[in-house]
């Protein structure tokens, strides 16, 4: 589960530096809200209100991946401990964009079908 990865990597940011301090803050906050955002839209009753939830989780995403980028270039953690995260980070970006881009094609009208 990539929140629990992030969590991972903001424990091992170094602990003496304010910048390591303030981008592992602004990192844990948004690379956990995604799941948390993608569970929320899981729930979602109407298309639309399913594309509000996912365009929310994909900003998130896409912070995420923005402060991970920003750790890679302060050289706070090796680029290589990152590289699967960061790998991950983008594959959720992308499907989160396919999926926008399908629900937008569908009739402003429609229901979802959520079993839960």
């Amino acid at each position: 589960m990539n929140a629990l990865r992030v969590i991972n990597l903001v424990e091992a940011l170094p602990k003496d530096q304010t910048t390591s301090q303030v981008i592992g803050k602004q990192l844990l906050r948004s690379g956990t809200s995604v799941g948390a955002n993608y569970r929320a839209a899981s729930r979602a009753k109407s298309t639309a209100e399913l594309i509000t939830k996912l365009n929310i989780t994909l900003e998130e995403a896409d912070e995420s991946l923005y402060w991970k980028s920003l750790i890679v270039k302060a050289k706070l953690v090796d680029s290589k401990l990152l590289q699967n995260l960061m790998q991950e980070a983008n594959e959720i970006v992308s499907m989160l964009v396919s999926s926008l881009k399908t629900l937008r094609s569908k009739p402003k009208d429609s229901r979802i079908s959520n079993p839960n």
